[in-house]
């Protein structure tokens, strides 16, 4: 059947079967063993040229995807049937075949579609009439091995035809494999005899389950694959939004109307000629860079992770913007498509409702318990809000505000229909976005006590969010190309908008209780769901998102509805929204000078409070596992320590009375009178007792006191509070002893996230690490602890030579390599009262910080703390500095030799890991 391949051209220049059918003709050999290899090998050098010729006419023209795909699939049907006739004419041929002695091959899935990527599985079925003959299990297997021996992975199926019947009806993965079934060679009448008991037997009646039966596993799909087609490093087969879903609505319609190309669904009233435009568009991209991808990495992959997108950007001719990458163009387009199937998927789904459902139900959708009585002219079908007229958006545009609002309200499914009208007129929006009315609906919706995120992700989908606030419009698809931000710009959003008021509702109640608990405090909720709204807005306009972002707020909030008050709290909310992360994960809290710093910029207990929830919300919607107890504490301790300055004033009032009840809280704990607690405590500085939690002093001075006398002692153990593991090591000081200890912990498997470093008043180091393994969980197992110790332990008694056994680690992360950081280094004077503060930038890798802490040790300086942040790919370590003598660095020749070890340190381009 070569209708399938009608429009692919130039079909020869891919494969010639009959040229290719006269040569294994003409092959001389009477060995049947000898001659399959020998036509295998012919077989072999045409789908080697085939695969050539389409991935040359890819290179030319690189968004031809579905070519391609036909192509390929073109290109395996010709080689099947070269070999079925070789197998049945040469190595088994029939003088007088019987009944039985029928055999017909059939492409399934995607193959039977005349769909393949370079590396997609071939699956055919062998049908036969009834039972397998002999001579059938001898053709079959022959093919096999030498379809396998071509290098193909083959999924194949042999069944009688009333086998295939059996297992189609009992087995939905079976019957939509057998659904897009093809004759590709052997008995015709054979394969249209199945065709017709696939459709009597199989097909009808059967329709509603079917249906179910796909969106439901459709569903499980999702949940798998992350539930958002907006994930950075996406499944271009199986994610949301990808191709997957665009096949689901095709076999749901073939299966109802037996239609054979997706065009004949306009026919039928499932999409328009419009929506199938879209339909297809999106299909021809997809298959694209799914072929691009799979000739890239040599295999059959799907996932779109970051080490391929730049290269699938230049080979589809994404160029660079002002702002924007080429990479970031190409995927931001990558999800403008996925978002078209999402949206195709709705109003597709809507029309099954209408025909399929059952009375008063729907697929998979709850139905509604109580009818509103206001709805503004809109009506209710089933439940959902619709449309009483195809031109009622038109009639009045702020409908296309209220629509959703009325949904947010009376908690109202909107009608897919009404959905596909608003896509349709969204573009009405650009006439009313200075209507006060529609902006107060939208600020409705914006700060609603509900549900925020459900409806404004409808309203995005529609395209109604884009046109009404057009800078939102800028940033929907855009990706940051990192490996820390897990989704688009607007979905990263939209997610932070809905876990601000989920903390609202108390939901995070045991995850965030300071968020939760100074919720109710916050005066101006609308503000910050503002703020939340915008703090990204900015993004990608090759400036500091931060600063264009408040100018960008201080245009939008009026035109929202917020009064002057709330516009300077908005524009000041979004132009600070990373300040209190920064301080929190890359300074030290212990440090009263950064306390004051940080309040001189917050000011007020609100505005910190509102700063908080926004850190909070803004950092657990980049992504799974981005947050965790470490963050968490390290906020709550700024919190607490700023909200006492604002409270108090700016002094340092309070400071002496909480070192007081900190050691007096450690006596009552261990059970220490007042001769013993003066004692422990005249040997560790003032700033030991400020910046560790009473839990760590309670660990740290029982570990002392048993330690006794000893030069060298190391503890470790699981810090639940944290979701890290808290390694201490107390020895007797010396020069270098840190980047030892950072070494011997990378050695062992740790990343370290947090470090504090104190020397006693007698002369003995006192260091306390918290460390993660690679995927940031505590080291809990007996056997991971005494590595740990060990490792430590031996680096510090010089035994074994460290720089060895770090060179044998395994290299850095590939995925990591595809992300150009230029390191960066500053040096700051003026953060602190008592310490130079150097902060470095670089591309994270292992032993990073064992190489910072060398280049360090090299400088002749004393590291009285360390703080290490990664995001993503990036590492930002800062460390707290003074000379030897316990001065701050400022001369400018020392400041700039400091700076050159530790550049060089960061760009990895030191002569020898630090030994």
């Amino acid at each position: 059947m070569s209708s399938r391949f009608d429009n692919l051209p130039h079909r020869r220049a891919i494969i010639d079967r009959r040229a290719l059918s006269d040569r294994v003709a003409a092959l001389d050999i009477a060995d049947p063993g000898t001659l399959r290899r020998a036509v295998t090998a012919e077989l072999k050098l045409a789908l080697d040229a085939g695969r050539a010729e389409i991935a040359r006419r890819l290179a030319e023209r690189p968004t031809r995807g579905l070519e391609a795909a036909n192509g390929q699939a073109f290109l395996i049907d010709q080689l099947i049937r070269v070999l079925f006739d070789a197998v049945t004419q040469r190595l088994y041929p029939l003088s007088n075949p019987t009944a039985a002695e029928r055999l017909a091959i059939l492409a399934v899935g995607g193959y039977g579609r005349g769909e393949m990527a370079p590396h997609s599985d071939v699956d055919i079925a062998f049908l036969t009439p009834w039972k397998q003959t002999p001579w059938a299990e001898q053709v079959i297997e022959s093919m096999l091995y030498a379809l396998w021996d071509l290098g193909l992975k083959v999924g194949h199926s042999s069944r009688s035809l009333d086998e295939m019947v059996r297992q189609a009806k009992s087995d939905v993965t079976i019957r939509t494999a057998l659904l897009e079934a093809r004759y590709v060679w052997g008995d015709e009448a054979l394969a249209d005899e199945a065709a017709l008991r696939f459709k009597a037997e199989v097909q009808r009646g059967t329709e509603r389950q079917f249906i179910a039966d796909k969106l439901a596993e459709r569903d499980q799909r999702h949940i798998k694959m992350g539930d958002s087609r907006y994930v950075v490093e996406p499944n271009v087969k199986e994610g949301k939004g990808g191709m997957r879903d665009l096949h689901a609505l095709f076999w749901i319609g073939k299966y109802i109307y037996d239609v054979d190309r997706a065009a004949e669904l306009v026919g039928k009233g499932l999409l328009t000629a419009a929506e199938y435009r879209q339909f297809h568009r999106a299909d021809n991209f997809l298959w694209a860079v799914r072929c691009h991808l799979h000739l890239i990495t040599g295999r059959a992959e799907d996932r779109l992770t970051f080490d391929v997108q730049r290269e699938i950007a230049e080979r589809m001719r994404f160029s660079e913007r002002p702002g924007r990458s080429g990479v970031e163009r190409f995927m931001q387009y990558y999800f403008l498509q996925a978002k078209t199937v999402g949206t195709l998927t709705g109003v597709f789904i809507a029309h099954l409702d209408e025909q399929f459902a059952a009375r008063g139900r729907r697929f998979g959708l709850p139905t509604i318990r109580r009818r509103p009585r206001k709805l503004g002219g809109f009506v209710l079908d089933r439940g959902r809000l619709a449309l009483p007229r195809d031109d009622f958006f038109a009639e009045d545009p702020v409908r296309l505000i209220e629509i959703f609002q009325l949904a947010d309200l009376h908690r109202l499914e909107i009608h897919p229909l009404a959905m596909r009208a608003a896509n349709r007129d969204a573009k009405l929006v650009d006439d009313i976005r200075d209507d006060p009315r529609a902006n107060a609906l939208f600020l409705d919706v914006l700060a609603s006590p509900r549900d925020p995120e459900l409806v404004l992700r409808w309203m995005n989908e529609a395209g109604v969010f884009g046109r009404f606030v057009p800078d939102f419009g800028r940033v929907v698809a855009q990706m940051q190309f990192d490996m820390y931000h897990h989704y688009t710009v607007d979905e990263h959003t939209i997610r932070a908008i809905g876990l601000l008021s989920q903390i609202e509702h108390g939901e995070f109640s045991d995850e965030h209780p300071l968020s939760t608990a100074i919720f109710r405090q916050i005066v101006s909720r609308r503000a910050l769901y503002a703020a939340v709204l915008l703090h990204d807005i900015a993004k990608g306009r090759g400036g500091d998102h931060s600063v264009l972002g408040a100018q960008v707020a201080e245009r939008l909030c009026p035109r929202f509805g917020l009064t002057p008050a709330e516009t300077e709290t908005v524009a000041w909310l979004v132009r600070y929204h990373l300040l209190m992360s920064a301080t929190a994960f890359k300074r030290d809290l212990s440090d009263f000078k950064t306390i004051l710093d940080f309040t001189a910029v917050v000011q007020s207990p609100e505005r910190l409070r509102m700063l908080l929830a926004l850190t909070v919300v803004d950092i657990r919607a980049v992504g799974p596992g981005t947050w965790n107890g470490w963050k968490r504490q390290l906020l709550t301790d700024l919190y607490e320590a700023a909200e006492e300055v604002l409270r108090l004033g700016h002094k340092q009032r309070g400071r002496s009375e909480r070192l007081e009840q900190k050691q007096a809280n450690l006596a009552r704990s261990l059970g220490w009178d007042e001769k013993a607690l003066r004692a422990y405590a005249r040997r560790l500085p003032e700033p030991y007792w400020i910046a560790e939690p009473e839990d760590v002093l309670a660990y740290n001075a029982r570990f002392i006191t048993a330690a006794g006398d000893a030069q060298l002692a190391i503890d470790a153990q699981i810090y639940p509070g944290r979701d890290a593991t808290l390694v201490t090591v107390y020895a007797a000081d010396h020069p270098g002893i840190f980047y030892r200890i950072a070494g011997a912990i990378h050695l062992a498997g740790g990343n370290i996230i947090d470090a504090r470093i104190h020397t006693t008043r007698d002369g003995m180091a006192l260091d306390n690490f918290l460390v993660q393994d690679p995927l940031g969980r505590p080291f809990e197992e007996a056997g991971q602890l005494n590595r740990l110790r060990t490792a430590i332990e031996d680096a510090l008694a010089n035994r074994g030579k460290l720089i060895d056994r770090l060179k044998a680690k395994a290299p850095p992360r590939v995925r990591a390599d595809a992300f150009r950081i230029v390191p960066n280094v500053l040096v700051d004077n003026h953060a602190s009262n008592r310490f130079t503060v150097v902060e470095i930038n670089a591309r994270d890798r292992p032993a990073l910080l064992n190489q910072l802490a060398h280049a360090l040790f090299q400088s002749k300086v004393t590291i009285h703390s360390a703080h290490v942040a990664t995001y993503g790919e990036r590492a930002v370590d800062t460390f707290y500095l003074t000379d030897l003598t316990g001065d701050k660095i400022t001369a400018g020749a020392r400041v700039k030799a400091l700076e050159k070890r530790l550049l060089d340190a960061a760009a990895g381009v030191t002569a020898e890991l630090a030994a």
